[in-house]
């Protein structure tokens, strides 16, 4: 049974930093697609950031230049750095994983890790 759980949200202030980890089990994902959607109250589910099995990266535009997403295949487990955070980064946070990085929101995803940015 594939399972995705996610760790290390929380409350932070405007311009802090938080790094989300996402820890995948059930099966070996290293030719997946691997990335993070979130979800704000009266807002759909946007893709943050995914990050193809061959090292292709695609990131939503307001997070470039200060989210990072990286995977460890060793670990089955895939990260997200997010820096310079913005009360309107708050949001629910889903790892997920998919076959490929156009089919990511068909996959696998966790249960979500909240992000509260403080002004």
């Amino acid at each position: 049974q594939v399972q995705l759980v996610e760790s290390g949200g929380g409350l932070v202030q405007a311009g802090g930093s938080l790094r989300l980890s996402c820890a995948a089990s059930g099966r070996t994902f290293s030719s997946y697609a691997m990335g993070w959607f979130r979800q704000a109250p009266g807002k759909q589910r946007e893709l943050v950031a995914v990050l193809g099995s061959g090292g292709s990266l695609n990131y939503e535009d307001s997070v470039k230049g200060r989210f990072t997403i990286s995977r460890d295949n060793a670990k089955n487990t895939v990260y997200l750095q997010m820096n310079s955070l913005k009360p309107e980064d708050t949001a629910v946070y889903y790892c997920a994983v998919g076959t490929t990085m156009a089919t990511i929101k068909y996959g696998y995803r966790g249960q979500g890790t909240q992000v509260t940015v403080s002004s």
